[in-house]
């Protein structure tokens, strides 16, 4: 008598010349793993439902974050064939310019990703690089100008009897327009009618008129477009903020009930 075991595990005995065979001791493959899952086979990262189950029918995983967990399958090496690749950047660009036209702001830097991390892989490090700067451009002595405004009925039209002669031989200058945007505004400033229309975020017509026109024909602290400045109130002490230019005009006269550069 001898007994063979076919390559599916069943058992085959020769009893007497005659094969028999005994289903009843017949075994079923019992290999678990990677190998047994449908394709895909193996996932990337940490994936809780790629799993499959060990010769001992526990559970056991194929994602490349079981390496880290140390609950991989026996066969995960062999048949993921997988290995961790770290993640590489490329150099580091240029410094931007700073982002202030005067005084202190921020500049920063970036690179790209060359190759993205896989299969638990070193993650990638920072992209982007920030660092404080200390701006003097050209523009920087108008940003420092500080507008002084008043409302447009205190001015407008007003002749002044004691001019002396030579002054009232002085050009007229066309008027401009300049639109602000209101950023900040001093809580005093609620306290006269006229700056009570000072509010944040609203947007002011404020006019240069000839007579406060410096010597380049233009009016102190107009403003810088898109860019911070400050105001103050001339007739309400402690009324004072800032505010963003937005667009100007020549040859301009505000509405009624606007503002003066004075």
């Amino acid at each position: 008598m001898g007994t063979y075991v076919g390559s599916s595990g069943c058992c085959w005995v020769v009893l007497c010349g005659v094969a028999v065979f005994l289903s009843g001791i017949c075994l079923e493959g019992v290999e678990g793993g990677c190998a047994e899952r449908l394709s895909p086979k193996c996932c990337n990262g940490r994936n809780n439902e790629c799993f499959e189950y060990t010769k001992r029918k526990t559970v056991c995983y194929c994602d490349t974050y079981c390496e880290k967990t140390r609950d991989c399958c026996e066969d995960y090496q062999r048949v993921c064939q997988v290995s961790a690749i770290d993640c590489v950047v490329g150099e580091w660009g240029p410094w931007s310019s700073c982002s202030s036209v005067c005084g202190v702001g921020t500049t920063e830097r970036s690179r790209l990703v060359a190759r993205p991390p896989r299969n638990g892989g070193t993650p990638c490090p920072d992209l982007k690089q920030r660092r404080g700067c200390l701006a003097h451009t050209d523009l920087c002595s108008a940003a420092k100008e500080v507008a002084k405004i008043l409302p447009d009925s205190f001015k407008r039209n007003f002749k002044d009897p004691w001019r002396r002669p030579h002054m009232l031989m002085r050009e007229e200058k066309k008027s401009y327009c300049v639109y602000m945007r209101l950023k900040q505004v001093s809580p005093v400033c609620k306290m006269r009618l006229w700056s009570a229309q000072l509010v944040h975020e609203r947007s002011v017509c404020v006019e240069c008129q000839s007579d406060a026109m410096t010597t380049d024909n233009r009016c102190l602290g107009d403003g810088l477009q898109s860019i911070k400045t400050f105001w103050t109130a001339a007739s309400a002490p402690g009324c004072y903020g800032s505010w963003v230019r937005e667009s100007s005009n020549e040859n301009c006269h505000c509405p009624r009930y606007s503002l003066l550069f004075v």
